[in-house]
């Protein structure tokens, strides 16, 4: 009160000698001098001006709580109360100042002595402390994680031994994909090549086998087209970009196919195949493609991993309480077979399977025994993807084994469709399957090839000569135009990757035209994701066509396109 009562009285306020004011107006630290009880400023230095940004004028003669609103509403009021009281110099540190962003201010309050050594007022020095909080708070949190971290240092020890482990066997797994995928693809170019040459060196001699090294030379091909196919629906599984084109199919046809393509294999190792399926009809919604590729992966896999000579079995039966052939005759009409399942199952006498490799040997380059003469090849992707097309349909896989020696046995669960008025078979957007057998077209075509690569067109070019059709190659997607304007071919085989022009700009601008109306267009491309064959169709093609094409299925293009021109040429 004592202050209040001199300031009422007319006192003057109280003067810093010369020197502390020195001291005072050249700090670089934000300092500023209030006086009396509520804390009247009465000097701030340019420092603090800076830091509040304010002019004096704004400051001078007003309580602190005023003039720093900011300030005052932290805890510092309080503060410069108890050290006014106490004449005790205080700090205080990184005090929450203004809310968004979170900005500290840290305060060092003196007192400021008059004549009787009293406090007459006080001096507080202000500083900015925000990065300081900020990275006390980053340490706070990092010792506080350190310390929940030491709490659980050995079990992060042993999941760290335990990912590394994975890690570790994820890279051999990776290399020893990589040294079989050489390996495999190696394999038929050797022979493809020795191929040519023998061709080269026999080609003016009579009955020089001819026949046999291009058969043997097909087959090489054809491996090599597998191994890709198989590497190109991993991805669009990995990927999510597979699509199924479900029909209602019955078991027995896929499994029939199945076998089939198996037996070569089979019956090289000398096995026995054993196969019993249901009386009734077994009736899926089911890409009958994938689905038989499932089986056919399981069937080589026996093969492949049982020693010569020994047996390998496919069973298939419906369970549940409404299995076809089960004589329920109480069941509704209507209601079929459905919420049955077919339970397929594969079993040989091969190698087996260790129980500590049972957990992974579905996943993508697994291979259980890795001796190059135990398993024959392959990329160890093939029950990758029968797990993939399993699933799709709404199936499980799962494998067993008694272990190294004891055989194998693979089961597959299916839902079963009703088979009273399951739905029809689907209109497939990809081209149906065409035969392999073929007949000779009925006549020369006019083909026009477009395409930059130089050894692939010219071949194609040189195979549909010596079927009698009459061929133009174009190299770019403009001279493919062109040809076509003067060409006039009936068929264009047409890649879409093009220099100049794209291959579907090219079909735009043939079917922009009079004379491109009735040619038919067949996309020959290494691309073929449904949104490619869509992009075609868009386009203007007839039909998409995935790189090598078989040369029956070009025939067989060749000849429908002869009937429907035939059968344009009569209704015109």
């Amino acid at each position: 009160m004592r202050e209040e009562q001199k300031l009422a009285a007319g006192e003057e306020p109280f003067e810093f000698p010369r020197l502390s004011r020195s001291f005072f107006e050249l700090s670089p630290q934000p300092m500023i001098a209030v006086q009396g009880a509520t804390h009247v400023v009465r000097y701030v230095n340019a420092a603090f001006l800076h830091l509040v940004e304010k002019e004096g004028q704004e400051m001078i003669g007003r309580p602190f709580a005023e003039a720093v609103p900011e300030g005052a509403a932290n805890g510092c009021q309080s503060l410069l109360d108890r050290v006014y009281r106490t004449g005790k110099p205080e700090i205080i540190v990184e005090q929450a100042h203004g809310p968004t962003p979170p900005i500290c201010w840290s305060y060092s309050v003196w007192a400021i002595l008059g004549a009787d050594e009293l406090p007459a007022g006080l001096i507080i020095q202000v500083t900015d402390s925000t990065d300081i909080s900020v990275f006390r708070r980053q340490a706070t949190t990092i010792n506080e994680s350190l310390l929940v971290s030491s709490l659980r240092q050995h079990e992060l020890t042993a999941t760290a031994e335990r990912l590394n482990a994975l890690l570790q066997a994820a890279i051999r797994a990776k290399d020893h994909f990589l040294a079989v995928l050489s390996h495999e693809l190696r394999n038929p170019l050797a022979p493809l090549r020795n191929g040519l040459e023998l061709l080269k060196l026999l080609e003016d001699q009579p009955n020089n086998g001819a026949r046999d090294i291009r058969a043997m030379m097909e087959r090489q091909l054809n491996q090599m087209v597998l191994l890709v196919n198989d590497l190109l629906d991993i991805s669009r599984i990995t990927t999510g970009k597979l699509v199924l084109h479900k029909e209602r199919v019955e078991l027995a046809g896929i499994v029939r196919n199945a076998v089939e393509t198996s037996r070569p294999l089979i019956d090289s190792q000398g096995h026995e195949l054993a196969v019993t399926l249901p009386d009734a009809p077994i009736w899926l919604d089911a890409d009958p493609i994938r689905l038989g590729q499932a089986l056919l992966n399981l069937l080589n896999n026996a093969a492949k991993y049982t020693e010569r000579g020994g047996r390998i079995w496919l069973t298939a039966a419906a369970e549940g309480d409404r299995a076809p052939g089960t004589g329920d005759g109480e069941q509704e009409a209507g209601n079929g077979n459905q919420g049955a399942t077919l339970v397929v199952r594969i079993r040989d006498t091969g190698i087996g399977i260790p129980a500590i490799h049972l957990p992974q040997v579905f996943e993508m380059f697994s291979q259980v025994d890795r001796e190059w003469k135990r398993t024959q090849g392959g990329l160890g992707i093939g029950l990758s993807l029968v797990k993939g097309f399993v699933e799709m349909h709404g199936g499980s896989v799962e494998a067993h084994s008694d272990g190294a020696g004891q055989g194998s046995e693979f089961v597959i669960r299916l839902p079963i469709l009703k088979d009273d008025g399951g739905r029809p078979k689907a209109d497939s957007d990809s081209d149906p399957i065409l035969p392999t057998a073929f007949n000779p077209p009925p006549c020369k075509r006019r083909v026009l090839i477009a395409d930059d690569n130089r050894d692939s067109a010219d071949t194609l070019a040189m195979m549909l000569q010596l079927l009698g059709h009459e061929t133009a190659i174009a190299r770019d997607g403009l001279q493919a135009v062109e040809l076509a304007e003067t060409f006039l071919p009936d068929v264009i085989l047409l890649d879409i990757g093009l220099p100049k022009l794209t291959g579907h700009e090219v079909a735009r601008r043939i079917r922009g035209q009079p004379w491109g109306q009735n040619m038919a267009l067949i996309a020959l491309t290494g691309w073929n994701q449904e949104e490619d064959r869509r992009r075609s169709r868009e386009a203007g093609f007839d039909h998409h066509l995935v790189k090598p094409a078989d040369s029956a299925t070009l025939q067989t293009l060749l000849a429908e396109q002869f009937s429907q021109s035939a059968t344009r040429m009569r209704e015109s």
